[in-house]
């Protein structure tokens, strides 16, 4: 091998062995030392303070107070300002407090009445101008809405396919309460026709027992008593009103006259002889004292029956006004109080939040079972008796006539139909004539509004 490649390789080792020497010998860089961090906390939820507006009805204000500590312990941050105020005054300090943003969850009753294309020169009711005017939440996406039955929503909460309030519980008030045992020890089978329901008074006229009773000292228990009648000879309800609007419908045609003529046989023949001085409020313990066979009123009488005879039978059906038993299978009624949200509220958030939480289905389990509303949840049951009896008539649930009617500026007093005109209630004693009347009153408001 020459000299210069052996001194080539020499150099070459030397220079190996170096390199290996120093990396050998590095010290690492020190660590840098930093202090031990906290976990980073969650920012605190700003305290708010929600104010919210209810109508005065015991068992619900009760039941809110429990509610409202209930809610405030799962949410400490939100107090909870609640307002009670009288059910006449409820819409009108609404409207107020709305428009001065000094609320922010409303309750209010379901949306009823409301302003349609064929009226003419009508005002619009208070949630109506509270929705244009821009005052309510748009709640039609909110999750909660879908907990309650699509069709208390679209009759109670809706408007123009928007959602404004989520409506809690319904009413009906076109049945018939009637004595179960009294039915059973006379053989009388309970009554799905205008027919059935006329051999049945007779068999208990027969039987020295009277067929009906109602608070006819009143006035209103006596008409009311009779929607049931109405509903079944117009089962659309709101067909019917707008028919009267553009006068498809008159209330002295063929169809009303049938009307009138069952309505004369429900006051004079079907109730008994003296309803006529009977209080409101004293005629659910007439009925629970065994001393007639039926009672028609509305589900809110429930409580009052069993109040005065805790162990009577009783049992309720809808109010058999046609011949045609397809007909009479509706419950007719209304929807009562509701929750909505104001529009312009600082705490939308919380009031979301509040809202959600009610709509819980075991909430609102509790919120039914206490304040006894027909329930808006499908759900919820309302473990009582009119709770059972209503149950398989749910599912044909309709809005009342009253909730569509407007009467037109300048119908004369007569222009509704009320059972009650007929003696010994009233004056009349003539379907024909009463009809006649009825429609004249009627007629009056639809000219002068041309």
């Amino acid at each position: 091998m020459s000299k210069k490649i052996l001194t080539l390789v020499s150099m070459i080792l030397v220079l190996t062995t170096l390199l290996t020497a120093c990396g050998g010998a590095a010290t690492p860089a020190p660590a840098t030392t930093q202090a031990p961090t906290e976990p980073t906390k969650a920012p605190e939820a700003a305290n708010v303070t929600l104010k919210v507006l209810v109508h005065q009805n015991p068992p619900m204000v009760d039941f809110m107070n429990a509610f409202n500590e209930k809610f405030h312990a799962k949410y400490p941050n939100i107090t909870i300002d609640m307002s009670v105020v009288n059910a006449n005054d409820l819409s009108t300090v609404t409207q107020t407090r709305l428009a001065a943003n000094d609320v922010d969850v409303v309750d209010m009753f379901g949306f009823a009445n409301a302003s349609q294309a064929y009226m003419k020169n009508v005002t619009p009711p208070n949630w109506q101008t509270l929705i244009e005017a821009g005052l309510l939440m748009d709640l039609t996406d909110q999750p909660f809405v879908k907990n309650y039955d699509a069709s208390a929503i679209k009759d109670a909460g809706s408007y123009n396919g928007k959602v404004y309030e989520v409506n809690l519980g319904r009413v009906s008030y076109s049945g018939i309460y009637y004595n179960k045992d009294m039915f059973t020890a006379n053989n009388v089978k309970v009554p799905t026709t205008w027919g059935e329901l006329v051999t049945a008074c007779e068999t208990f006229k027969k039987a020295n027992v009277p067929c009906m009773t109602a608070g006819g000292k009143d006035g209103w228990p006596i008409f009311v008593g009779a929607y049931g009648l109405i509903g079944a000879i117009y089962p659309d309800q709101a067909a019917l009103v707008e028919g009267l609007w553009t006068g498809k419908i008159k209330w002295n045609d063929a169809k009303s006259l049938d009307m009138w003529t069952k309505m004369k046989t429900y006051t004079q023949d079907m109730m008994e002889t003296g309803a006529s001085g009977i209080a409101g409020d004293a005629a659910p313990g007439r009925f629970a004292s065994g001393a007639v066979a039926m009672f028609p009123g509305g589900t809110w009488y429930a409580s009052a029956i069993d109040t005065a005879q805790p162990t009577f039978k009783w049992g309720y059906i809808p109010f058999p006004g046609s011949d045609n038993a397809d007909d009479n299978k509706y419950l007719f009624g209304k929807y009562d109080q509701g929750w909505a949200i104001a529009a312009n509220t600082a705490n939308k958030d919380a009031s979301l939040k509040y809202l959600t939480e009610f709509s819980d289905s075991a909430n609102y389990q509790a919120f039914a079972n206490a304040v006894g509303f027909i329930p808006t949840q499908p759900s919820a049951t309302l473990n009582t008796q009119i709770g059972t009896e209503v149950a398989p008539y749910l599912a044909n649930f309709r809005v009342g006539y009253e909730q569509y009617w407007t009467a037109p500026k300048g119908a004369g007093q007569y222009a509704n139909p009320y059972a009650s005109y007929f003696k010994p209630f009233g004056t009349y004693d003539n379907p024909q004539e009463l009809a006649d009347k009825v429609q004249a009153d009627l007629q009056s408001g639809l000219d002068a509004n041309q």
